[in-house]
């Protein structure tokens, strides 16, 4: 699934509507962030995974990568809680992101 040109998001077919909304909310965010903070700012992509399916609990791997003046980071996460591992994935992303792109300006 593509949102915008640059957000890919991969594996969520599964994630409820509502969620859904919260996903996107969370994802465009960033990737407002990075446009504004990351100069060659180009793509964002996140995966998720759910692992250790059991009745009642579920744990969520996912996979984020950011893509920025021909440089990239990835970062992954394993959460029982999708929106907690969704905002630590993203957040480890942005802040490596921001800190490269802060280095190239001096």
């Amino acid at each position: 699934m593509e949102l915008g040109g640059n957000i890919t998001l991969t594996g969520f077919k599964e994630v409820s509507k509502a969620e859904m909304v919260v996903v996107k909310k969370m994802v465009g965010s960033y990737a407002r962030k990075l446009s504004d903070n990351v100069p060659g700012f180009e793509a964002l992509k996140v995966t998720m995974k759910p692992v250790h399916k059991t009745e009642g609990s579920e744990k969520f791997e996912l996979h984020g990568s950011v893509h920025f003046s021909g440089d990239h980071f990835e970062s992954e996460v394993v959460e029982r809680n999708l929106f907690m591992g969704l905002d630590s994935v993203l957040q480890k992303i942005a802040s490596h992101a921001m800190k490269e792109a802060e280095k190239q300006e001096e």
